[in-house]
Parts: structure tokens; C-alpha cells; sequence
């Protein structure tokens, strides 16, 4: 399949806007909402508490590290209470009328199409695939992010209450939480080098919004969806 021409696609986008305007129609809007100010808010109180998480992990695991941070009660405080605490902005932002286009993404993020497998299979990722709102690496980074949570919340209590478990419980508790945090860093990493390489993404989810044109290359099946 042959990639499709952007500046042919741009020609026919700019006909079609001409045409538009000369039957009348209103033009469409050089903007979309991509992501609202509750979404942002916990995008970013989530990327806080990863940090944290992330840094004071890493003190209390690396020996030097740990040295040069000092007061190691304190950090390892700061990183079960970090922890503990990181279900409860998702909790507070998904209910209610407030969390409704947090909860259409997450139905978005938790479904997979043909198109996504395909996707995962080409040099050019976006050529000649129809994909949505989000891209099956952003999908795959989304799911590993959650599940991953949910682990290092249930290995890291057994390892902050390990009174009340037995000793093999504890150990295979301690492997998994050390390679599961490893995968955390190299996802985290990964998704900032691709959000620092995409600047109309990164400004949507300080500002919201992002530009039609955006949308209709990147995500042309959102495109259809927010123009019916």
C-alpha cells in the first residue's frame, strides 16, 4: 500500500474547506478538546506521585545514592504513604458527571482493533492506518502503567507489612516490586522521550486543546467521531 501524499491530503482538506464556504457551511473548528482540565489535573498529580515514587525507590535501593540522600526512614516513609496514595486521585477524577470524558477514554484506551495489530507492524506508523484518539503504543504504555500500579501496590504492602506474611511470600514479593520498577522506569522514560518529540501532544495536555489538523493525521477515526 502506498503511503498517502500529506500535501495531497492537505490540497483535497483545503478544497473541501473551499467548498464549505462556498455553499455556506460553516467552516470546522481549527481546534478539538483533547483532554479536559480534570483529565490534566490527574495526568499531572499522577506523573508527580510516579516521580516520587520513582526517586525515593531509587535512594532506598541504591546503596550510594541512598548515602548521599540521607535520612532513610524519612524516604522510605515518603514512598509507602506516595504510594498508598496513588489509587486516589483516579478515584476521585473517574466518578461522578465530572469524570465522564475521563471515562470515555479509558473505554477508548481499553479497546483494541485489527488496525492497532497492523500498526505495530509498519515502518511509517501512521501511514495507511485509520487509528483513534490514541495510538496502540500509547494503549500498551497504558496498560502496563495500570497493571504495573496494581502490583507495586500489592508487593510493596506485603514488603512494608511483612509481619503479618510468611517468608517466601515476602521474598517473591521483593523480586517482583525491584523488575517491575525497572519496566516503570524504561516505560516512564520512554513516554517522555515521545511526548518531548510531539509538541502539539504535549501542549494538548497542559493547555487541552490541539489543532484540527493534528487530529485529522494522527487520529483520523477521532476526526470522523468529533465531526458527525
Amino acid at each position: 500500500m502506498t503511503p498517502p501524499d500529506p500535501a495531497a491530503g492537505a490540497r483535497a482538506a483545503g478544497a473541501r474547506a473551499a467548498g464549505a464556504r462556498a455553499a455556506g457551511e460553516r467552516p470546522g473548528p481549527a481546534t478539538f478538546l483533547r483532554f479536559d482540565r480534570v483529565e490534566r489535573t490527574l495526568h499531572w498529580v499522577n506523573a508527580t506521585l510516579f516521580g516520587i515514587l520513582m526517586f525515593t525507590g531509587a535512594a532506598l535501593y541504591a546503596g550510594p545514592v541512598s548515602t548521599l540522600v540521607g535520612h532513610r526512614e524519612l524516604v522510605r516513609m515518603v514512598h509507602v504513604y506516595s504510594g498508598l496514595a496513588l489509587p486516589i486521585p483516579l478515584l476521585a477524577a473517574v466518578v461522578g458527571a465530572h469524570g465522564a470524558r475521563l471515562r470515555r477514554d479509558l473505554s477508548r484506551l481499553n479497546r483494541w482493533s485489527r488496525d492497532d495489530a497492523r500498526w505495530f507492524r509498519r515502518k511509517q506508523r501512521h501511514a495507511g492506518v485509520p487509528l483513534g484518539k490514541f495510538n496502540p503504543g500509547q494503549k500498551l504504555n497504558a496498560s502496563f502503567i495500570a497493571g504495573a500500579a496494581v502490583v507495586m501496590l500489592g508487593t510493596g504492602s506485603i514488603m512494608h507489612w511483612f509481619q503479618l506474611f510468611p517468608l517466601d511470600w515476602r521474598t517473591g514479593a521483593t523480586f517482583v516490586h525491584d523488575w517491575f520498577a525497572i519496566g516503570i522506569w524504561i516505560a516512564v522514560v520512554g513516554h517522555i522521550m515521545f511526548a518531548l518529540r510531539d509538541g502539539d501532544a504535549l501542549e494538548s495536555m497542559l493547555h487541552g486543546d490541539i489543532s484540527a489538523s493534528w487530529v485529522r493525521r494522527h487520529a483520523p477515526l477521532w476526526y470522523e467521531e468529533l465531526n458527525r
